[in-house]
């Protein structure tokens, strides 16, 4: 009869060694770690598309905005480094005193410094309709006008070389052979194409200048506007404007690298 001896506690079975200095311990348990999301720190807000930029844009960082600039116009960068579009000024002088008899001479002081006012349109002057040469209101109509003229030749230059084989630098001396359209001939010389142009473009600015609001004779509106996109929202035509302003400079710049 074989006999066993009792398994006494903390014993371990034969034909096995516990390391000394040694302990059990449970497994650590698996290391878990948050996901951070980014905080949204920039300055622009909106969805997809049209995101509005939350700030003063400037058309280089860190720089001051000029007084006259005050970012109501559509596209106002504070971009004046001349200060071409500053108010004028005119300082009031009193007159001299002089008297020879008693050897007197007294230079005029100046009195008062007298801003000139806002732009004014006159419809009598017609061809200098605004009472200030270099006011802001001048600038903008002129801007905005070229650009839209560098928009079309821009496009223009591009389809007609496309449709007809004939750089735009040489346009010029097509017509000279006779005036065509469309592959049609035209029964009018190049002295009477210039004149119809001019009798043309000519009477529509005659026409444009007997508008005196600064604001109709940039955006007229009405039938130029026959899709209603910027006429309900002021919002929305503000965002329309800058956006015209913006690709007519872009226009403006980029028709110095057609050749």
């Amino acid at each position: 009869m074989a006999f066993k001896f009792p398994k006494l506690p903390g014993s371990t079975p034969a034909g096995t060694t516990k390391k000394a200095g040694t302990t059990a311990t449970k497994p650590a348990p698996k290391a878990t770690t948050t996901k951070k999301v980014a905080v949204n720190t920039g300055t622009r807000s909106g969805g997809v598309g049209y995101r509005k930029y939350q700030g003063d844009a400037l058309w280089l960082p860190n720089t001051a905005r000029p007084e006259w600039l005050d970012g109501s116009l559509p596209g106002d960068r504070g971009f004046d480094p001349l200060g071409l579009s500053k108010p004028s000024e005119f300082v009031v002088i009193g007159v001299d005193e002089n008297d020879q008899n008693v050897g007197k001479n007294n230079k005029g002081t100046v009195e008062a410094i007298v801003q000139a006012s806002p732009d004014e349109v006159s419809s009598e002057n017609r061809l200098a309709p605004y009472s200030e040469v270099f006011g802001l209101a001048r600038f903008r109509e002129c801007e905005l006008i070229h650009g839209r003229w560098a928009m079309l030749a821009c496009l223009g230059a591009l389809v007609a070389e496309a449709t007809t084989g004939v750089s735009w630098v040489e346009a010029g001396k097509v017509e000279l052979d006779g005036a065509s359209y469309a592959g049609l001939s035209l029964p009018f010389s190049i002295t009477q194409l210039i004149w119809i142009e001019v009798i043309l473009v000519g009477g529509a600015e005659f026409y444009r200048n007997t508008e005196t609001d600064p604001e109709k004779r940039c955006y007229p509106g009405g039938v130029f506007d026959p899709l209603k996109l910027a006429s309900e929202d002021e919002e929305r035509a503000f965002r329309l404007k800058t956006a015209e302003i913006k690709h007519a400079r872009l226009a403006m710049v980029s028709f110095f690298g057609y050749g």
